[in-house]
């Protein structure tokens, strides 16, 4: 049994670290490629655990070697816009104009179920209101509104607004976050302070997140109502 526990924690680790090496990326988001190299390494990591008289180095070897060949070919295509074509394919356009393209649909074999699905994926419910939508390679759907159908921004309306980032967590479960911290240019007394103005102590905040313009949302760790500040005197105690 303990050699099972070893085995499958040096694996559960090594295919830990090769998903992480073919970057950051959601399933349904994988190039055909990536998709492969998940499926074998997947398939190739559970044999030594099934099996215990196959040494571990035949699971691990053939592991590290796809996620080099995945690595080597990802550096390939970058130069090489003929061998991504191959490899990954290409976006094709299915409605332009407003006009669905039903040949493209049918090189793709997309249905009118997988169409609706992609338009409501998008919270659209009315093709009437696409202007136009492509098939990524990976499968998903993007899609443009027609102009009068889509929602205006507060530079069509000529409302001036600051270009902030969003806010970030500072304090996790009642332990502050130095990395955030630092982002956004407070310190750990604008935390403290910020805690004792709302009558509380740090490691009584569930969650609590800030931006540079010190605002700041407060979620206690007691079922309470969340606590909203936006102090102008916060900048005070900026760094």
């Amino acid at each position: 049994m303990s050699i099972i526990l070893i085995r499958s924690l040096i694996l559960y680790i090594l295919v830990i670290f090769a998903v992480r090496l073919m970057g950051k990326r959601q399933l349904g988001e994988l190039q055909p490629s990536e998709l492969v190299i998940t499926i074998l390494v997947s398939n190739i990591a559970t044999l030594p655990l099934e099996d215990t008289d196959i040494p571990i180095i035949v699971g691990v070897t053939p592991i590290l070697s796809l996620v080099c060949y995945e690595v080597i070919v990802s550096w390939l295509i970058l130069g090489m816009p003929f061998l991504r074509k191959i490899i990954s394919g290409s976006p094709k356009i299915i409605i332009s104009n407003g006009k669905i393209n039903r040949r493209v649909l049918r090189e793709l074999r997309f249905s009118v179920d997988d169409l609706m699905t992609a338009m409501r994926g998008e919270q659209i419910f009315d093709l009437s209101e696409v202007q136009y939508a492509i098939v990524e390679t990976t499968g998903s759907v993007s899609i443009m509104k027609k102009q009068g159908k889509d929602t205006p921004t507060r530079e069509d309306l000529n409302i001036d607004a600051d270009e902030l980032d969003p806010p970030q967590v500072i304090v996790s479960d009642g332990e502050t976050m130095p990395t955030a911290l630092k982002s956004l240019g407070y310190s750990e007394e604008f935390v403290r302070n910020t805690a004792k103005k709302s009558g509380l102590k740090i490691n009584e905040i569930f969650i609590m997140t800030a931006d540079k313009n010190g605002s700041v949302f407060i979620a206690k760790k007691a079922d309470s109502k969340p606590i909203e500040l936006s102090n102008n005197d916060k900048k005070e105690q900026k760094k």
